[in-house]
């Protein structure tokens, strides 16, 4: 045996060493992404959309619990009293004789504790 081929040979074993703890490596690299990736999205879920959904379900509540008399704001920015209550619509008085017919998903705000100044 020669030198070249000893130095080839010790080459080709140091890289075949190389690869098989580059390999573990490169799993345990994996591995870490998806935790991460993991960790990201509970972050995001307990952050963004969890109180989301929490202000969707109080908003839900409010408007199946309008009744006569609340003072209201719809999206578009109409003011008025709740005068007649029904499943899916409101009638509202926006002015005196004044009444509208609106959709309950249309009612964002309650200013029945506000006072009106």
């Amino acid at each position: 045996m020669n030198i070249l081929t000893l130095f080839t040979l010790l080459d080709g074993a140091a890289g075949a060493a190389g690869a098989a703890s580059g390999g573990l490596a490169a799993g345990q690299g994996q591995w870490s992404m998806w935790i991460m990736l993991i960790l990201i999205f509970v972050v995001m879920w307990f952050f963004m959309i969890r109180p989301q959904r929490k202000q969707q379900k109080e908003l839900q509540k409010f408007r199946d619990g309008l009744q006569k008399g609340d003072k209201i704001v719809t999206i578009g920015g109409i003011y008025g009293t709740v005068v007649e209550v029904k499943d899916k619509t409101l009638l509202i008085e926006v002015d005196s004789n004044v009444k509208i017919k609106v959709d309950k998903n249309s009612v964002i705000k309650d200013f029945s504790a506000v006072n009106q100044q």
